[in-house]
């Protein structure tokens, strides 16, 4: 079943915002909001993460969120608002990644994200930090949606997934498959010239060899059958990546899978949707069933 928003509802023209987005919560001084620096372990390593913790006594339902590449922007807004609206928010740097330690790579990513889930879900994790492990939803934005859909093909106990106009990262591999040489160097340093001092091992250049030597297995449009497991929220930028976000989510609805999909007309970071960006995905999240 596929759910399509309007562009006036897409615009957050139509549908009411939720009071999370854009006020605080009542106080609680029992139960304070909080936050707490937490080290994820992954191939024996920890990554450096924030747990954005919810007021109110617990256990929380709890929401993974991944960042982009190179992860410039983090959402780090869209985090504050799933919490007042009541959920954890775990955000990690992957390794490699801001000063996380190890090397940086798309296939570490792959891995990392299993390994934040895994922590998540550990008995003495979800004591510790109030996590209601029945109800763990996992999203990303761009390469963070990728690997979102990536780990959610084989996760059948996530309670639901949301993609914010994720990076087909295979389509890309096909991209630079097209040309090569000085061309292929030229399209490299285009896609990923805003790495800077942020990914340890990793350049332009690798990152686009990766891509390219990985274009078949990491193609999402392949995917379409394996995430229809859980509830899928697909919320595209009509000025980047909206269209083929869009066919992905057509395609998992195609299969049978439970999608709603939102284009905001906007760029890839969601520079001047920001608030739409959040009503959508917290709205989604409040609708999601309770175990």
């Amino acid at each position: 079943m596929l759910a399509l928003s309007g562009e006036a509802y897409a615009d957050g023209m139509a549908k009411p915002i939720p009071s999370s987005v854009i006020s605080d919560p009542a106080p609680d001084s029992v139960h304070p909001p909080r936050s707490a620096q937490v080290l994820v372990p992954s191939d024996g390593m920890g990554m450096n993460a924030l747990f954005y913790l919810a007021g109110g006594a617990g256990p929380h339902p709890t929401v993974v969120l991944l960042h982009g590449f190179p992860g410039n922007e983090q959402n780090l807004d869209l985090a504050q608002a799933i919490r007042r609206a009541g959920w954890n928010v775990l955000t990690l740097h992957y390794r490699g990644a801001w000063g996380s330690p190890g090397t940086f790579s798309i296939a570490h990513v792959l891995e990392d994200t299993d390994a934040a889930i895994a922590f998540v879900r550990r008995p003495d994790i979800a004591e510790k930090f109030g996590i209601d492990t029945r109800r763990i939803v996992l999203g990303g934005h761009s390469m963070g949606g990728f690997a979102t859909a990536a780990h959610a093909r084989t996760d059948q106990q996530l309670l639901g997934v949301f993609l914010i106009d994720a990076w087909n990262v295979g389509g890309s591999g096909e991209e630079f498959a097209k040309v090569s040489g000085a061309a292929r160097a030229v399209l490299a340093e285009k896609a990923f010239d805003d790495i800077g001092n942020s990914l340890h091992g990793a350049t332009a250049a690798s990152t686009a060899a990766e891509v390219l030597a990985h274009r078949t297995q990491w193609n999402f449009m392949s995917w379409a059958k394996d995430l229809t497991h859980r509830p899928l929220l697909v919320v595209g930028a009509s000025k980047a990546g909206g269209d083929e976000n869009r066919r992905l989510a057509e395609a998992v609805a195609a299969s049978g899978g439970k999608v709603t999909s939102v284009t905001l007309r906007s760029d890839h970071g969601f520079q001047d949707h920001r608030i739409a960006l959040a009503a959508d995905v917290v709205d989604w999240l409040q609708r999601l069933p309770i175990p």
